[in-house]
């Protein structure tokens, strides 16, 4: 799940239900049952006590309720409310998700599940449900929200933010309001992959070849993915990825796994990440449902070693004023960011700049003990494809916790304007929409103060 940027505290974001939805958004065997009944009608659409309980025990868990607890199961009936509505409106619009896209994306949710529990059988037995219950049970919840968040897409969609709406909005934020920053990092690097030796490709490449071979002489793929696969995503759920569309998975691998049938188990093929071999589970049209097993090829300790004595030449030549930092990226990195400076890319914000938590520890280690302007000593790193590599660290800035302001801090108040234009563009919407759609509330909730008026005659 993303990290949630600081938004200043006055704005009350719309976007709650189409937050992937949490493995505590279900409820435990263990816990408490509430006695279901339908508290609203949205058009066509019910909503469940449970909906409303499951997502409050969410909150709850996750300590994220302010407020007492009828007024946060008021804010969440709304939020379903809404979600509702532009589930109706997707109907109106004939907007439509296929099976296999919701098949797809709830794989992928799972994975992220089983991850965080760290293995499906403990997954299984917090929520006292199979795996297939489990999938049963988000279904139609994962299809709802993508059709929801295709009807806000088109909501939303061209609604941009001039320079004068930037300023006016900042200077609407009562000054008591506008947040703190917190102190954040721009950081640079050098990386030197070192490369993996012939010998140890063909190594794994006839490992691979060898596992092929017992597979097809009767031994089960998904066994043989448990115990050797070197994908930590997908190795303990016995090699299978979940249904993905093209262009979604390394060209190489789509190439051969497009092309195989139901059972059929591909030769041994290379991508960035290493080697594989590919079973297919099931297509259906666009989409593919495969196993693999990966088998990542290792860096020699001599190679390492090499790559790290590389890097200490350079960062003498930098220290020495013979080579400009942002020269030597361009001449001696092996990184994809080489074209950029050199300059890490903050996976939450797509932007290059970090605060402490955000980044890697090992990266968070090093840098504190820097001052800006100040080159590290090659560090140890994982690359993407999880091959060792070395890397020098380079502090290009650090700055001290203060109240955001325009001159500092303006791709984030420019952040904040957009959200908040948007946000006024899907409540006019929902305001439209509202008024002329049938909506019923129990008597129960008939007192919630909503933010929107709801047509309930």
């Amino acid at each position: 799940m993303k990290k949630i940027t600081t938004t200043p505290n006055h704005l009350k974001f719309w976007m709650m239900f189409f937050v992937v939805i949490a493995p505590l958004s279900l409820l435990r065997a263990q816990d408490e049952q509430v006695i279901d009944q339908v508290v609203a009608v949205v058009g066509k659409s019910i909503i469940l006590e449970s909906d409303i309980q499951n997502q409050y025990l969410n909150y709850r868990y996750q300590s994220g309720i302010t407020g007492s607890a009828s007024e946060m199961k008021c804010s969440i009936l709304e939020d379903l409310m809404y979600q509702k509505l532009m589930v109706t409106q997707a109907e109106v619009d004939s907007v439509e998700v296929t099976d296999i896209q919701v098949e797809g994306d709830l794989e992928r949710r799972i994975s992220s599940f089983i991850q965080q529990f760290g293995s499906q059988e403990k997954m299984e037995a917090y929520y006292g449900k199979s795996l297939k219950e489990i999938k049963k049970e988000l279904h139609d919840i994962v299809k709802e929200q993508m059709l929801a968040q295709q009807v806000q897409n088109d909501i939303i969609t061209g609604v941009t933010v001039t320079p004068s709406e930037i300023k006016s909005f900042f200077r609407s934020i009562p000054e008591d309001s506008i947040p703190m920053i917190k102190t954040e990092y721009q950081i640079a690097e050098i990386i030197k992959k070192p490369p993996v030796s012939v010998d140890e490709r063909l190594r794994i490449k006839e490992q691979l070849m060898e596992l092929r071979k017992r597979i097809l002489a009767g031994e089960n793929f998904g066994t043989m993915a448990i115990l050797y696969s070197e994908d930590p995503g997908s190795a303990k759920k016995g090699g299978e990825l979940g249904f993905y569309g093209r262009g979604q998975l390394y060209p190489e691998f789509e190439a051969v796994a497009f092309k195989l049938k139901e059972g059929e188990i591909s030769n041994v093929l290379e991508t960035e990440a290493g080697y594989h071999i590919i079973q297919m589970i099931e297509r259906k049209g666009d989409y593919i449902n495969v196993r693999h097993i990966l088998l990542i090829p290792k860096v020699s300790p001599l190679d390492l070693a090499k790559a790290k004595s590389e890097l200490d030449s350079v960062a003498r030549l930098i220290r020495s004023d013979s080579i400009a930092f942002e020269i030597a990226v361009e001449q001696f990195s092996d990184g994809d960011n080489r074209n950029n400076g050199g300059l890490l890319i903050n996976e939450y914000t797509m932007g290059n700049t970090f605060e402490a938590e955000q980044l890697d520890p090992q990266v968070s280690f090093t840098i504190e003990k820097m001052e800006v302007g100040e080159l590290s000593n090659p560090v140890p790193m994982k690359t993407s494809e999880q091959k060792d590599a070395y890397r020098l660290l380079f502090l290009k800035s650090k700055t001290l916790p203060h109240k955001a302001n325009l001159k500092d801090d303006y791709a984030r108040i420019q952040q904040w304007a957009l959200q908040d234009k948007q946000m006024k563009a899907i409540n006019k919407w929902i305001d439209e929409k509202a008024s002329g759609t049938y909506v019923r509330v129990v008597d129960e909730y008939q007192s919630c103060a909503f933010i929107h008026t709801w047509n309930t005659k």
